[in-house]
């Protein structure tokens, strides 16, 4: 049983089920792009990549479920763990990688574990990628422009 398409069949039903067809094209853009992003940046520093595409599969899980962004990192965090345990497809200490990240990635300012960190790199990556026109916000400046140079990518943000 391959444990990402597991999540991201679930994502995709959750996402069905609970989005006006307006919202849809830009919720799956985002969580498949942050999903994608996190594992070229574990990739890049020899990080669980399955796990890092599953953590960026849920982190906005709540939003997209409840329509509710304040404190969406620790209501997502809560979420996910349900899902995770209700599937009964990770072990306990996965569990909790996937759910710290997922509880973090709001705070881009603080440095933390590096699962965390790959989850913060790659949705500002993403949110930079899906339209490099739009302004960039001072709180996701510094990391974009440390991921950028990390993955060799010369750029005047």
């Amino acid at each position: 049983m391959n444990r990402l398409e597991e999540i991201r069949k679930l994502i995709n039903n959750i996402l069905i089920e609970g989005n006006t067809s307006e919202e849809k094209s830009g919720v799956f853009a985002h969580l498949y792009g942050v999903s994608n992003t996190c594992s070229l940046i574990a990739l890049k520093r020899g990080l669980n990549v399955e796990l890092c595409a599953i953590i960026g599969m849920l982190h906005d899980i709540s939003t997209y479920k409840t329509h509710y962004t304040p404190d969406h990192g620790t209501l997502g965090a809560i979420e996910a763990e349900k899902i995770l345990e209700e599937i009964k497809l990770f072990n306990k200490e996965e569990i909790e990688i996937i759910c710290s990240a997922i509880s973090k990635h709001s705070n881009k300012n603080s440095v933390d574990n590096e699962y965390d960190e790959v989850l913060k790199d790659a949705d500002v990556l993403q949110h930079y990628l899906y339209n490099t026109s739009f302004e960039v916000s001072e709180k996701e400046k510094n990391r974009l422009s440390k991921i950028l140079s990390e993955l060799g990518i010369v750029s005047s943000i």
